[in-house]
């Protein structure tokens, strides 16, 4: 399979075939909550958007990140949360449908953000004569494939519930194997790369990975969320759309860079380990509430 081939089919379809499954698990009523309930979803997106790029921009300075490593970690920060948080908030007894629904949202509004985060930091990192700036069009071409798959299953959900919940499963273990499929795709572009900067990169992923966490966490508790609402948050913030920050990375029609994509390979291999230990920390505090109240 050749290399334009990967990128021009397999990775749309793969991407696609993600999103569909984001898409059977939603509601209108997802996207409804907001108006209903504002403080937790306003929380959950400003950490999101606003503070882990800021916290992501100088964990990229403080490891000297080569630039083309600076702007993969940069768009990693940018990708709005990935599928799987669902799960695992639902394992460490998190708000699941404040999840869904701050995943549901900010994959729309990466539409917008994600082409000003990444263009800033391609200005900032690289020289200009590297920089090849994200076009917002070509931005909303990607994304209109990318939520295209998202309302068809919104849709099946709709008009076909019980064909809807039968296929989830299969769905997510589809997605589960082409994510792994797109991370060695990732890698393997550019395999000298990885092999160079593996350690650095997953240094800084990792400290990215435990500050997502940190502050998806904290921050709610700060602001007086509940216990299971800033659960939900810490898992959607600490769990990115790797998928998506690797397939605009190597898309030709965008950054074309695979060295841009290696953090996001790195950091969607670990998250799956921290999210877990975290899960595994919050219901001890869990259990001892429930102990405490007894």
């Amino acid at each position: 399979m050749t290399a334009s081939v990967l990128n021009t089919v397999f990775l749309p379809l793969a991407l696609g075939i993600i999103m569909l499954g984001l898409g059977l698990s939603l509601t209108l009523a997802d996207f409804a909550r907001v108006v209903r309930y504002p403080k937790p979803v306003l929380v959950g997106l400003v950490c999101q958007i606003v503070l882990l790029p800021l916290a992501c921009f100088f964990i990229a300075k403080g490891f000297q990140l080569e630039a083309a490593l600076a702007v993969g970690m940069m768009l990693l920060a940018a990708s709005p949360g990935g599928t799987t948080a669902n799960l695992y908030s639902h394992l460490a007894h998190g708000d699941v449908a404040l999840n869904i629904t701050l995943t549901a949202v900010n994959s729309v509004i990466a539409v917008l953000t994600m082409p000003l985060i990444v263009n800033l930091s391609l200005l900032y990192f690289m020289d200009s004569g590297q920089a090849i700036p994200l076009q917002f069009a070509k931005v909303i071409q990607v994304f209109a494939i990318v939520l295209g798959p998202v309302a068809i299953g919104m849709w099946v959900r709709r008009r076909f519930p019980d064909f809807a919940a039968r296929m989830q499963k299969p769905v997510k273990i589809v997605s589960a194997l082409f994510l792994l499929l797109i991370i060695l795709l990732a890698v393997a572009k550019d395999w000298q790369t990885f092999l160079d900067y593996a350690p650095l990169v997953g240094m800084a992923t990792l400290c990215f990975n435990l500050l997502s966490l940190a502050v998806g966490y904290c921050v709610p508790r700060l602001l007086n969320l509940s216990q299971r609402q800033a659960v939900a948050i810490g898992m959607e913030i600490g769990i990115h759309n790797g998928t998506l920050a690797i397939a605009l990375a190597l898309s030709p029609m965008l950054l074309n860079n695979p060295t841009m994509a290696i953090p996001a390979a790195i950091y969607s291999i670990i998250m799956f380990f921290t999210a877990a230990l975290f899960g595994w920390w919050v219901n001890r505090l869990h259990d001892a509430q429930l102990a405490a109240e007894a």
